[in-house]
C-alpha cells in the first residue's frame, strides 16, 4: 500500500462548534469544565490514529457577537485554559499531538514558550502551538494596556484599520521570535548532569536571546531545557494574504479555510505563492483545510439535525470555515476531492461534541483507509516526525567539540 500522505486533526471546543450543540449532547452540559471530558475526546481522536487535536480559547466569553459579550443565556459559556488542558491530559496520550491555542496579544511571549516547552517535555515530543491575535475591545478591556476600536466589518479597507491588523499580525511575528529563540536558548547538550564532578550544566551552552523590538524586549535565557523536538509545532488559522504571509514567515502548520474544492486550489497557490515571495526557508507549510461537520447516517438525517440546531439556536449557523452535512461516505469523498486540489489534509470541526467526533472517529476515518487516503496506525515518534517535518537545527550551536 503507498505511503499515506493525508494529515488529519480535529478542533475541539466545548461541547461542539455549533452553538447550540449543548442542547442535542449526549454529554452533560458541565462536561467541558472537567479533565475526563478532554481526555476521552482526545483519547478517542488517538483511537483513530489522528494526527493532532487543537484545544480552542480566547481571553472573552465565548459570544455571538464578533465583539463583547452578547447577553444571551442560552449558549455554553466558560472554559478552561487551553494549554494547562493539553498538559492534564498530554500523559494519558501517547501518539496524538496537542495544539492548544494562546493569544500573543495580550500574552507575554516568555511565559508562553516555558508552557509550551514543558508542554513537549511532558508529552514527549507531542506539541504543538496556535497563536492567535485579537482586536477585540472585549480581551483588551480586561487588560487595560491598550485601547482598541470597535470592530467594524465595513470599514476593513480603511487606512486606520489596515494599519491596525498590520500592527497586531507585527506584534504576533515578534511574539512567534522570542518564543522561538527561547526555545532555542538551551543547545541540545547544555546539562552535563555529572554528580562525581559537580557539572550539571554547561553555561556556555546556555544563550541569550537579546531580543529587542516594538512590542517585547526580552533576554534570555528561558528557564525550560529545549524541548524535545526542537521547536514545537507552530499551527496559524489563516483567511487572507496577511495572515498567509505571517503562516509563510513563523509558522509550520497553516489553517485555511476554502469553501469548495476549487477555492482550495486557489488558497494553495496563494499560499505557495506567498512562500515563494517571502523565501521561506525549510519545508514548506503543511496546508490543513478546515471543515465544521454536521454527520449523520444518511443526508435526510444529517439535514433534520442541522435545522434542529438551527431552530435552537434561533438562526442559520455560519461560521468562518464552509460547513458540511451529510454522511461519513460524503465526507470521505468531499476530502478526497479537495486532497486533490492540493491540500496536504484537514482539520475537521464537530458540530456536536462527542457525537460528531464519534462519526469521525468511527465512520469517516475508516471510509479514508478504504480509500487509501489514511493511515492504519502511528509509525511512531514525535509531532514534527509525523507531519514529516525535521527536527530544526538550535540556531545559537557552535560547531565543534565539546
Amino acid at each position: 500500500m503507498p505511503e499515506p500522505t493525508l494529515h488529519l486533526a480535529v478542533a475541539l471546543d466545548g461541547l461542539g462548534w455549533h452553538p447550540a450543540a449543548w442542547r442535542l449532547s449526549h454529554a452533560d452540559p458541565a462536561a467541558p469544565l472537567f479533565p475526563r471530558w478532554w481526555a476521552a475526546l482526545v483519547g478517542q481522536a488517538e483511537q483513530a490514529a489522528l494526527d493532532l487535536v487543537t484545544i480552542e480559547d480566547s481571553l472573552d466569553l465565548q459570544s455571538s457577537l464578533p465583539d463583547g459579550p452578547d447577553g444571551r443565556v442560552d449558549q455554553l459559556r466558560g472554559r478552561l485554559d487551553a494549554l494547562l488542558v493539553a498538559a492534564r491530559i498530554a500523559p494519558l496520550t501517547r501518539h496524538i499531538g496537542l495544539v492548544p491555542t494562546t493569544s500573543v496579544t495580550h500574552t507575554e511571549p516568555f511565559h508562553v514558550s516555558t508552557a509550551v516547552a514543558t508542554l513537549d517535555h511532558v508529552s514527549g515530543g507531542r506539541a504543538g502551538w496556535r497563536p492567535r491575535i485579537s482586536a477585540r475591545r472585549a480581551e483588551a478591556g480586561h487588560f487595560g494596556r491598550r485601547e482598541l476600536p470597535p470592530p467594524d466589518p465595513t470599514r476593513l479597507a480603511e487606512p486606520e484599520r489596515a494599519r491596525l491588523v498590520g500592527d497586531l499580525f507585527a506584534e504576533a511575528a515578534d511574539a512567534v521570535e522570542v518564543v522561538r529563540r527561547l526555545w532555542d536558548s538551551w543547545q541540545d547538550d547544555a546539562e552535563i548532569r555529572d554528580a562525581p564532578t559537580g557539572r550539571f550544566v554547561d553555561r556556555d551552552r546556555l544563550h541569550y536571546t537579546d531580543f529587542t523590538g516594538r512590542w517585547f524586549s526580552v533576554k534570555g535565557p528561558s528557564i525550560v531545557p529545549r524541548p524535545p523536538q526542537g521547536q514545537p509545532v507552530v499551527a496559524v488559522l489563516a483567511h487572507a494574504t496577511v495572515p498567509y504571509t505571517f503562516a509563510a514567515r513563523h509558522a509550520d502548520v497553516v489553517f485555511v479555510t476554502p469553501t469548495d474544492a476549487a477555492h482550495a486550489e486557489t488558497v494553495v497557490a496563494e499560499v505557495r505563492a506567498v512562500e515563494e515571495t517571502i523565501g521561506r526557508g525549510g519545508p514548506p507549510l503543511r496546508i490543513l483545510a478546515d471543515l465544521q461537520v454536521l454527520l449523520d447516517d444518511t443526508p435526510a438525517a444529517a439535514r433534520r439535525r442541522r435545522d434542529r440546531l438551527d431552530e435552537l439556536h434561533g438562526t442559520a449557523h455560519t461560521c468562518d470555515a464552509a460547513t458540511f452535512t451529510g454522511s461519513p461516505a460524503q465526507l470521505a469523498d468531499l476530502l478526497a476531492g479537495w486532497r486533490r486540489a492540493g491540500v496536504d489534509g484537514f482539520r475537521l470541526r464537530p458540530a456536536v461534541l462527542p457525537d460528531d467526533l464519534t462519526t469521525i472517529t468511527r465512520a469517516v476515518v475508516p471510509a479514508l483507509r478504504d480509500r487509501g487516503l489514511f493511515r492504519a496506525g502511528y509509525p511512531g515518534g514525535t509531532l514534527r516526525d509525523l507531519l514529516g517535518l525535521p527536527r530544526p537545527a538550535n540556531r545559537y550551536a557552535v560547531a565543534g567539540p565539546r
